[in-house]
């Protein structure tokens, strides 16, 4: 029998102050993804300096993007609220949202510093998906990124704990648990880029950040459409529109790339 003691979201209170885990956990999964990167740049002997000055100024950025094209999209409630604009702790990040303003100004990093974008892409692809796989869970303190109404039988036949039943349980009733479904997703995803990546000459340079594309986007359409809580434009759901695209447009430059560009580089992880 499951009672229905949901997880507080606040997991320290300093007074006045809360550390909530959502930020927690999107913190740590920064600072996992960040030392991973790290590691695989020091290993590709790229210059540190650089690095961290990208760093520096990647994540604030990809952060404030992702809570901007939140805001955009739920403009009809900030409008009226305009004080939670700013409430970031609250949740409403979109990482999609994230991926484009931080990948925008990576682009613009590496041109101006003489850096090959499509290597630092391929150190990033796989820690950034992770980093998401992670972050749902913080979407779980939240009880955000929640599914379509179903049955307790439902979720106990998935074998889940009691206390992500207990947290599904929103609003008088049970909800798919779509965040956990694309964070196995996402992490199973590392896992899959990660051995893939240290494979002799199964990659050219760019092409593992598009395989991170293209099965991050082919997920999150399947997740996106079971939500609830979907960012909307009109009647189609933000995200989906662009997971297809992303999706077609990765796959459409892999094949460009491998038919039309003699000189790319094949990563060989033996030397």
């Amino acid at each position: 029998m499951v009672d229905f003691l949901t997880l507080s979201p606040i997991a320290l209170n300093f007074g006045p102050f809360h550390v909530r885990w959502y930020g927690i956990f999107i913190a740590s999964a920064v600072l996992i993804a960040v030392y991973l990167s790290m590691k695989e740049a020091w290993r590709q002997k790229l210059n540190e300096d650089y690095l961290y000055d990208l760093i520096l100024w990647a994540i604030p950025i990809s952060i404030i993007s992702a809570r901007c094209y939140y805001v955009i999209f739920q403009w009809s409630y900030y409008a009226q609220h305009p004080s939670e604009i700013i409430a970031i702790w609250d949740g409403g990040i979109a990482i999609y949202g994230a991926l484009i303003g931080g990948g925008i100004f990576m682009y613009w990093f590496c041109k101006n510093h003489g850096l090959n974008i499509w290597q630092i892409f391929d150190i990033a692809a796989p820690t950034v998906i992770m980093a998401q796989g992670i972050g749902r869970w913080g979407n779980f303190m939240n009880q955000e990124a929640f599914g379509a109404h179903t049955s307790l039988t439902f979720l106990e036949h998935l074998h889940l704990p009691n206390f992500i039943i207990q947290q599904m349980f929103i609003d008088g009733f049970y909800r798919q648990t779509t965040f956990l479904y694309e964070s196995i997703w996402d992490l199973s995803g590392f896992a899959l880029l990660m051995i893939m990546r240290h494979s002799d000459k199964l990659f050219k340079r760019g092409e593992i950040f598009l395989a991170y594309v293209m099965w991050y986007s082919f997920g999150r359409f399947f997740t996106e459409g079971m939500r609830t809580d979907s960012l909307m434009f009109g009647p189609l759901r933000i995200s989906q529109i662009l997971s297809i695209f992303l999706f077609f447009g990765a796959m459409g430059l892999m094949i460009y790339r491998r038919h039309k560009i003699n000189n790319l580089v094949w990563y060989d992880y033996q030397n």
